[in-house]
């Protein structure tokens, strides 16, 4: 059965497929460029990688223009590289967190670091990049701000390229248009289809309207020649440059300005409720560098020696030259004098007291002669005496000759001081006078001029007030004559329109009859073709409901004949056990009763035995009684006696 969804999808580009419908081309392109052991290998990360490897291609032979050590900011490149893919990942993430959290901490951490199919955003990537750099350039005592300069030209490159990684995606696209630029695709499609469903991204992010027919915008097309275009100007500006950090803050602004603007047409934009994050992000990053270069450049007009480059530095030099001679194989204490060999790199115009020989003469005789060997060291050692002597009176006069251009020099720079204080303080003195005489002379100008500006103010004034006078009253003329003609004209309008209406009114009541009648044919007919649909539809509608009835009745039956056996069986089992435990609780209970009366039987008969041992005790103890008893009255009458024990026996 075809539903509407797969009509839908039917009339789709395949998913591989994109078209520039304005340009009329358009060609399949798999976001997966090759498998390897069973692993995809996307485009995206190739395109990524390629825009890094040209970024460094570009960026490290220029370092040193800009005064940095290759060597030590390479580090600081590795990191900056590391820490923009992971601050790009961790900000999308953040942002998305909602698709990437899959419940268990293994599922989330493998969404998450799974980057080849897109997901990275760009101001994270930037943030992450600084942060991690500027730690390794303090490690590394790299200077910030030119490693800044020359990065962010590398960046420019990188996103130029990697912008096309969306491209082969298929993602980062914008809304509709009829640009010539526009673009579309299946995936794209799909996407569109999908998001403005309700709940969707883009049904909740207020692009409901979208329609997946229509092209739109490149973005990533937008942003990669943008990029481009810029890194050609700041490429070119930088070998003008000012101060320190002046082409990564025109960098911020230049890619602020774009971004704000092409984030408003992208349908994927990261929100914080209803607010593009990098749209804002990019309007605060804007402001906020052109104020700094505004500021910037009225400090280095005002003092512009006081702004000098890093490179310029004599810091900068030291370090690559270091870096230069170690590279060379340049170590220990010749690294650190500067590599040169100061005795073997003199020559004769560096001898200045006359130390070294000339090449056809030597002077103080220490080379020996071919015919003389035997007094050479005798010879060799009153020469090298007579050096000494030479070179401690040579040393000597140095000395008195530097202590008197020292005192010479201390002497005139004295009088130069002495000469320039005079001077200063008589150019003071003179500049004082001039300032007061200049400062009256203007006072007085000044209220000459205030004096005449009255005047001429006052007399503008009145001159004005009868212009504007004679104008009012001639405009008052004209505005009444202009009323008049205005009111006829109207009613000749209001005339020729009322008959134009009447007759416009006519026509269009004969079309809309016409137009009614035929509208209600056609309504007629339709209501018919209609009403037959309608009714075959009801009657189908109705078959397959008495068929689906009878079939939900048949399986009703049988699953309540089941439960009814089951029902039954279950009563069953239920009355046995029952009946079993009847059976144990009433011989419990009879056993219970039989001990309750043996127990009962029991305790009769020790009761019966103790009353008898009590009543016999007690018989017992009245005899002994009555004894006692008698034995004290038998000393009266028998009878009296006798009558007296009868009766206490009685009692």
């Amino acid at each position: 059965m075809i539903n509407a969804s797969t009509t839908l999808l039917a009339q789709m580009l395949d998913p591989h497929r994109i078209e520039f419908p304005n340009l009329g081309f358009g060609f399949n392109i798999n976001p997966t460029a090759f498998t390897i052991f069973g692993l995809d290998i996307q485009w995206y990360g190739i395109i990524i990688t390629l825009g890094l490897i040209l970024a460094i291609i570009y960026v490290f032979p220029r370092m040193k223009r800009f005064g940095i050590d290759s060597d030590r900011a390479v580090d600081a490149v590795i990191g900056g590289v590391l820490g923009g893919i992971v601050g790009a990942r961790l900000y999308y993430v953040a942002m998305k967190w909602e698709d990437y959290n899959k419940g268990s901490i293994g599922e989330t951490l493998k969404a998450v670091i799974n980057t080849r199919n897109g997901g990275l955003a760009i101001y994270g990537g930037i943030i992450g990049a600084f942060i991690v750099g500027y730690i390794i350039c303090k490690i590394r005592k790299v200077k910030i701000l030119p490693m800044l300069d020359v990065t962010v030209l590398g960046l420019l490159i990188g996103q130029g390229v990697g912008r096309w990684g969306n491209f082969v995606n298929q993602e980062a696209f914008g809304t509709n248009t009829d640009f010539f630029l526009g673009m579309t695709g299946g995936t794209i499609q799909r996407t569109i289809s999908n998001a403005v469903q309700i709940g969707g991204d883009m049904y909740n992010n207020g692009n409901a309207e979208m329609m997946w027919e229509k092209a739109v915008h490149p973005c990533f097309l937008y942003e990669s020649l943008w990029c481009i275009l810029g890194f050609v100007i700041l490429a070119f500006i930088s070998k003008r440059r000012r101060y320190d950090g002046q082409i990564f803050l025109m960098y911020l602004a230049w890619y602020g300005f774009e971004r704000f603007f092409v984030e408003g047409l992208r349908t994927d934009s990261l929100t914080l409720g209803n607010i593009r994050i990098s749209q804002a992000l990019s309007a605060i990053i804007f402001i906020v560098s052109v104020i700094l270069q505004i500021v910037m450049f009225f400090r280095i007009r005002r003092d512009p020696e006081s702004f000098v480059l890093y490179a310029s530095t004599e810091e900068s030099r030291k370090l690559i030259e270091e870096s230069r001679r170690k590279s060379m194989g340049i170590k220990g204490a010749d690294a650190m004098m500067g590599g040169s060999d100061e005795i073997g790199d003199l020559s004769d115009d560096d001898d200045e007291i006359g130390i070294l020989p000339d090449e056809d003469d030597d002077e103080i005789g220490i080379l020996p002669d071919e015919e003389d060997d035997d007094d050479f060291f005798e010879m060799a050692e009153k020469k090298l005496s007579e050096a000494k002597d030479k070179a401690d009176n040579v040393s000597e006069a140095i000395e008195e000759k530097a202590k008197d251009a020292v005192d010479s020099a201390k002497d005139k720079a004295k009088k130069a001081v002495d000469t320039v204080k005079d001077k200063t303080e008589k150019t003071a003195d003179s500049v004082t006078d001039k300032a007061e005489k200049t400062a009256d002379s203007v006072t007085d100008k000044a209220e000459k001029t205030v004096d005449t500006i009255k005047d001429n103010a006052q007399k503008t004034v009145h001159s004005a007030k009868d212009k504007a006078e004679k104008a009012a009253d001639t405009v008052k003329d004209k505005a009444e004559n202009a009323v008049d003609a205005a009111k006829d004209k109207a009613e000749k309008a209001a005339d020729t329109v009322k008959d134009k209406t009447e007759k416009a009114v006519d026509a269009a009541k004969d079309k809309a009859e016409k137009a009614a009648d035929a509208a209600k044919d056609k309504a007629e007919k339709a209501a018919d073709t209609v009403k037959d649909k309608t009714e075959k539809a009801v009657d189908a509608a109705k078959d397959k409901a008495e068929n689906a009835a009878d079939t939900v009745k048949d399986k009703a039956e049988k699953a309540v004949d089941a439960a009814k056996d089951k029902a039954e069986k279950a009563a069953d089992t239920v009355k046995d056990k029952a009946e079993k435990a009847a059976d144990t609780v009433k011989d419990k209970a009879e056993q219970a009763v039989n001990t309750a009366k043996d127990t009962a039987a029991s305790a009769e008969e020790i009761v019966e035995n103790k009353a008898e041992e009590v009543v016999s005790e007690a018989n017992d103890k009245y005899e002994k009684l009555a004894a006692e008893h008698g034995n004290k009255i038998s000393g009266g009458s028998k009878k009296g006696g006798h009558n007296k024990k009868k009766k206490h026996h009685k009692k």
